[in-house]
């Protein structure tokens, strides 16, 4: 999003940022308000995100038909598609390989379903995050080509497992690789390897998940099945169907939301909220899950759980849960994945507390690069995150097991992590490791992890430097207090999905006055703004209780000391009856 001027006069904010408008100009947004008829926020959000006065509409309503390539455009997609379909004709066994993580289980659940659908024998494994550890392992290729499975299609993984390719290819296990991460000069031996990354693929599609790539592969496979008459006798499946597992699985990713993955999301979100995958519908009631899904529960309800599967308990059920059509089976798995998720939360919270002792050590370093022995390989990307978002920096947090270690990296925006991780393993200091440009992996000796943070360091410190001098809170505009309505939450979601790449709109509301602020769940703050008369806004500040802000805000409301504050509206359908909340970002005091 492009930027200009301070905003309010914030220079320096509670949390550290200058507040900016957004580059658009008033003239682009009145003409957007008045040709589209749209509130000033909305106006400015859409031109702030250089939406043009033509594009509105499309760009308000986004059709997968105006945005779908032509999957041929992909490099071996053709290849591809000509191979699953000819094992599906001559029934011959196809088996998935996927990663552990929720783009890896809806990818593997998307083609499970759809192979299952049009008279396939589709197998499937999810490795051990623990035990076998990421991407493609030669035991479990041999074990799958052992059991009958002429064909695997290892999902959101193995652009970057040439040994373990090689020598599969070499005992004649046939595999074709559907991936999205970052792909080198060298590809590893496969019968196809359809990834948008590969340096030969120019389409400009390289920010879709795996789970996007699944689902234009199989566009793919139908019309190539549909040349070779298999739909003559038999229905050909709505491929419209799986778009809930295409959302859930690109929100989860955390790729851009901007372009196809956001009509992908949108239209997903809609086969969700029309409840017909019994899994996806279990694990929305054991979530509580109340009104119409958006992007925020696919990525902080349904996710989290799909994800604990893999993180803290039995890699495969959350595929599981997402190929069932058993209704008592899909509540007990979903149920087992929200136990599982109640304990990643207090492994993570444990870790984090260890992590977050650590992190005053490396204030001058460009990446934080945090070890620990014994911590659990399953919260560590999650940890990651959180040390990412205090640092104000890229963070490394990774788990030493004896000898050897697994880490996880999270980046800022301007930082390429994934490129740094490649030139890393080239450079001979992993084991393994791999990414794009916001996350990555990595396997390492543990005696490595000071080379490694070195190498970081040198690799990545001018992009950081630039990339936090250019920090700064990008606001959409300013309402009074009053105008936070449930009518304005609503038109806003017209702009949606939000997420990575499509920010939810920045509200500022200058000099509020903070009627009442209290700590709630122990570590955030709820507030209620003073509105019109004696009315009020009701107000949260997630995870700031022990943070700047946090105490920033119980402290304005005791003295009742204005203050500017910048955040998103929020519809709640607690009981089932909508109202809007302000979500605080960010406060700064008024100059």
């Amino acid at each position: 999003m492009p930027e200009t001027d301070t905003f309010l006069r914030v220079e320096r904010s509670l949390s550290g940022q200058r507040w900016r408008r957004g580059a658009a100009s008033e003239r682009t947004i009145e003409a957007l308000r008045q040709r589209h008829q749209l509130s000033d926020i909305l106006a400015s959000t859409l031109a702030n995100r250089d939406v043009g006065i033509d594009d509105a509409p499309g760009y308000l309503e986004p059709r997968l038909k105006d945005l779908l390539p032509d999957p041929s455009s992909f490099a071996d997609m053709d290849r591809a598609a000509e191979l699953i379909a000819r094992h599906v004709a001559e029934g011959r066994r196809i088996a998935i390989f996927g990663d552990y993580d929720v783009d890896g289980a809806t990818s593997s659940a998307l083609l499970i379903r759809y192979l299952r659908a049009v008279g396939a024998d589709a197998g499937c494994h999810i490795p051990d995050r623990i035990a076998e550890g990421y991407g493609p392992n030669l035991p479990a290729l041999e074990k799958l080509a052992g059991a009958g499975h002429e064909l695997i299609v290892t999902v959101d993984c193995g652009t970057a497992a040439f040994e373990v390719l090689d020598a599969a290819h070499d005992r004649g296990i046939n595999v074709i690789v559907v991936d999205h991460h970052l792909a080198e000069s060298r590809l590893p031996k496969a019968a196809a390897v359809v990834n948008p990354n590969r340096l030969d693929c120019t389409g400009g599609h390289g920010n879709l998940a795996a789970v996007g790539v699944a689902f234009l592969l199989l566009i793919a496979v139908s019309r190539t099945l549909r040349s070779m008459g298999w739909f003559r006798e038999r229905p050909e499946p709505n491929l419209l169907q799986f778009l809930d597992l295409v959302a859930v699985g690109t929100v989860c990713d955390v790729v851009p939301l901007t372009g196809l993955n956001r009509a992908l999301v949108a239209q997903g979100l809609k086969v969700l909220a029309s409840r017909r995958q019994t899994g996806l519908t279990a694990l929305s009631d054991i979530a509580r899950m109340n009104g119409p899904p958006g992007a925020y529960h696919a990525g902080f309800l349904i996710g989290p759980r799909i994800n604990a599967g893999g993180r803290v308990g039995l890699a495969d059920l959350g595929v599981r849960l997402l190929t069932t059509d058993d209704r008592e089976e899909a509540v007990g798995i979903a149920v087992e994945l929200d136990r599982l998720n109640a304990e990643r939360r207090r492994i993570e919270q444990t870790v984090l507390d260890e992590a977050f002792a650590l992190t005053g050590r490396q204030d001058n370093r460009a990446v934080v690069v945090l070890d620990g022995e014994g911590w659990h390989p399953g919260v560590i990307g999650i940890v990651a995150s959180r040390v990412k978002d205090r640092a104000g920096r890229p963070a490394f947090v990774i788990a030493r097991d004896g000898e050897t270690a697994k880490g996880s990296g999270r980046s800022i925006r301007g930082v390429d992590l994934g490129a740094a991780v490649t030139a890393a393993r080239q450079a001979g200091l992993l084991i393994n490791g791999g990414g794009h440009s916001m996350a990555a992996g990595i396997t390492l000796r543990a005696d490595g992890i000071g080379a490694f943070a070195e190498f970081m360091h040198e690799r990545l410190d001018a992009q950081v430097q630039k990339a936090r001098q250019d920090r700064a809170l990008i606001v959409d505009g300013a309402i009074a207090a009053s105008g936070v309505t449930l009518e304005l939450a609503e038109e806003l979601q017209r702009a949606g999905p939000y997420g990575s790449g499509n920010p939810e709109p920045r509200i500022a509301i200058p000099e509020a006055r903070l009627v009442k602020a209290d700590i709630v769940g122990g570590q955030h703050v709820r507030a209620q703004i003073a509105g019109r008369g004696k009315g009020w806004v009701g107000a949260i500040a997630f995870r700031t209780a022990e943070e700047p802000l946090g105490r920033a805000l119980l402290g304005r409301a005791r003295d009742n000391r204005p203050v500017h504050l910048a955040g998103h509206l929020r519809i709640d359908h607690w009981q089932g009856s909508p109202r809007v909340q302000f979500q605080i970002e960010d406060a700064a005091d008024v100059a």
